[in-house]
């Protein structure tokens, strides 16, 4: 690569410069305040880890997207995280091995072979909470609230919030005796809400007529939360996994509006988003003018069982860069002083004392072209008057 492209980043790897590092770290800060003040504790998974750990439980929805090498010390196949999930849920089960629910919450880059959600970013700065240690409708609800709440703190407006199940799928696909292959070929017309291509696939395979029904129903049950009880009486007597599901959908359903009045709430019992490692509910955060989602999560009961402790688990993850281009506002400007390019005790012991106080101090470099004070973001700058230095201000300057 000759000098003139040397500049250049792979497509979809991003760096980010002074002013979005600012607000990249002030919302990180806020938000891992804001996961501290609701009980969950941080976490700092490895960049890079053994491939068959970072898999664990996602298998090939996660295994196209890891990039892959081998380590010189041991030999074996080492992954770059392409999602931390796996890890928080690794640190659960056998670094902490708690009995009691464990609160966990996480940031970092990870890096995917492939673009991804909005964006289409290979290197998101993902954030992200996790329950585990519990079943019920109550750590589901919770983990959807503080994902509103993360939103709400990041300023993203107009949040639609989508609801589905993966249990309501496979009972179905239990009741009517699929195999894994026919299982895997409807799930992914269901995907596409394919009417067409599931009645065709219907009449190939002689499937049973009522069994047959109650897929076909299933890609049509979308919509506001009344979805909830026409699924009651279309999936009616099909026993008690798809009543419980329901039942959890209704509950997690009505605490939410009741929390969150006026938050457009969708229901889709096609949606199957995360279906091969996903074992119950599933959630995202949508936002009308764009087709993908800011924000996602769902419960996968069970991923511990590979470090030899399952347990429920429910959680959320986003993107914290996007969040950032999606949100509403700017920061405002960094007050800053400038100091003049002097040698003197008594302007050094100034300088000392304005950054010990919290003061943001620009020295200037004997001989620099730095264009001045209001150049550097200065709004102050010292001045000397007899043997003291003083403060003066010279006006507010542009964020």
């Amino acid at each position: 690569m000759t000098v003139k492209y040397r500049w250049l980043l792979p497509e979809g790897i991003e760096e980010i410069l002074p002013a979005g590092a600012r607000r990249v770290e002030r919302l990180r800060r806020d938000l891992l305040d804001l996961y501290g003040r609701w009980g969950y504790e941080l976490v700092m998974p490895p960049f890079i880890e053994f491939l068959d750990a970072l898999l664990t439980g996602f298998g090939r929805d996660l295994e196209l997207e890891t990039f892959k090498l081998t380590d010189q010390l041991s030999g074996r196949l080492l992954g770059v995280r392409a999602d931390m999930t796996p890890q928080v849920a690794r640190i659960d089960a056998h670094q902490l091995a708690r009995a009691q629910p464990n609160r966990l919450c996480y940031l970092g880059t990870v890096l995917r072979t492939r673009g991804d959600g909005f964006g289409g970013s290979r290197s998101p700065l993902q954030i992200g909470a996790e329950l585990y240690g519990h079943a019920g409708p109550e750590s589901d609800i919770e983990i959807i609230a503080l994902m509103l709440e993360t939103l709400r703190l990041a300023r993203v407006e107009g949040v639609h919030l989508d609801l589905g199940h993966v249990g309501l799928f496979r009972a179905l696909a239990r009741h009517a005796g699929l195999d894994e292959r026919a299982e895997g070929e409807l799930f992914d017309m269901l995907q596409r809400k394919s009417v067409p291509d599931i009645r065709a696939w219907l009449d190939e395979t002689g499937l049973d007529a009522a069994h047959g029904e109650h897929f076909l129903r299933l890609a049509s049950l979308n919509g506001g939360i009344e979805v909830l009880d026409a699924a009651g009486t279309a999936l009616a007597g099909l026993g008690p996994e798809v009543g419980a599901a329901l039942d959890a959908l209704r509950r997690t359903a009505a605490v939410i509006a009741r929390r969150y009045p006026g938050l457009p709430i969708h229901v889709d019992l096609a949606e199957l988003r995360g279906y091969h490692y996903h074992t119950g509910l599933v959630f995202a955060a949508y936002l009308p003018q764009f087709g993908s989602e800011v924000a996602r999560g769902g419960r996968y009961d069970g991923i511990g069982s590979a470090f030899g402790r399952s347990r429920p688990a429910t959680g959320f993850s986003a993107d914290l860069k996007a969040l950032l281009e999606l949100g509403e506002g700017e920061l405002p400007a960094v007050a800053a002083i400038w100091a003049p390019a002097e040698d003197d005790a008594a302007l050094e012991a100034r300088i000392a004392a304005l950054r010990n106080a919290g003061e943001r101090v620009i020295h200037a470099l004997p001989g620099a072209e730095d264009g001045g004070p209001r150049a550097l973001g200065c709004d102050r700058v010292l001045v000397r008057r007899g043997s003291d230095w003083h403060i003066e201000d010279i006006g507010p300057v542009a964020g």
